[in-house]
C-alpha cells in the first residue's frame, strides 16, 4: 500500500527547518501534495517527545503511513515504526543514544538558532534507554541510509544496527548527508509516496 501520512523527525539539537526536513518537505509538497507531511519541533525530553509523537499519530492510518528519521531522529523513527509497525528511513541514526549524548548534560543551542537554549537533564538518558529497541527484529521494512565519512557518529555500527535493512553506504560524506538531494528519489521509491 502507498504511503498517505508521512512522520519527519529531526536530530539532537535540531529542528523542522533542518535542511533534510525541508528537503523532504519540499518533496512532497510539489510531487506529493496528496501525502499528509508532519515534521513536529520535538522536545528534550525523549519521553515528551515520544508523547508528542503518540498523540499526533492517534488518528493516522497504520497501514499507509510511514517515517523518516535523521541521526536521534533515526532512533526515535525506529521506536515508532516498532510501534505501529511502519516502513522506516533512516539518515546516520543514532544507535546508542543514551552512551553519546551523556557528555551533552547541561545547557545547549539549537543548530538552526544559536540564541534558543535548552537544557539536556541526565535523566533524559534512562528516558532513551527504555525506547531502546535493539536486538528486536524490525516491525516493518527498513531503509538505512549511511554516509561513512560521518563525523558525529560511527557508520559501522549503523550497519551493524540494522542488518535486515536494504542499506545505502555513502562513500565519504558526513553526518549532515549534505547530498541527500540525491537520495531522495530512492527514499520516495521506498516510501512509495501516494
Amino acid at each position: 500500500m502507498n504511503t498517505t501520512h508521512l512522520l519527519y523527525l529531526h536530530g539532537f539539537r535540531s529542528s523542522p527547518h533542518s535542511t533534510k526536513a525541508r528537503q523532504m518537505a519540499d518533496q512532497v509538497a510539489r510531487h506529493h501534495p496528496g501525502v499528509h507531511f508532519w515534521c513536529p519541533q520535538l522536545p528534550p525530553s525523549p519521553r515528551d517527545a515520544m508523547a508528542r509523537i503518540e498523540a499526533g499519530l492517534a488518528d493516522w492510518p497504520r497501514a499507509s503511513m510511514a517515517v523518516v528519521g535523521s541521526s536521534l531522529g533515526g532512533f526515535y523513527a525506529t521506536w515508532v515504526a516498532h510501534q505501529t509497525g511502519c516502513p522506516s528511513v533512516l539518515i546516520n541514526p543514532a544507535v546508542d543514544p543514551a552512551r553519546d549524548l551523556a557528555r551533552y548534560i547541561g545547557e545547549q543551542t539549537a543548530w538552526h538558532d544559536p540564541h534558543e537554549r535548552f537544557f539536556f537533564q541526565s535523566e533524559y538518558l534512562g528516558e532513551l534507554q527504555a525506547l531502546d529497541r535493539r536486538g528486536q527484529p524490525p516491525a516493518g521494512p527498513e531503509l538505512l541510509l549511511v554516509a561513512q565519512g560521518d563525523e558525529v557518529l560511527d557508520w559501522r555500527e549503523m550497519v551493524a544496527r540494522y542488518p535486515q535493512a536494504t542499506q545505502i553506504v555513502q562513500p565519504g560524506g558526513d553526518h549532515a548527508l549534505s547530498d541527500f538531494p540525491a537520495y531522495l528519489a530512492r527514499v520516495v521509491a521506498f516510501l512509495q509516496l501516494d
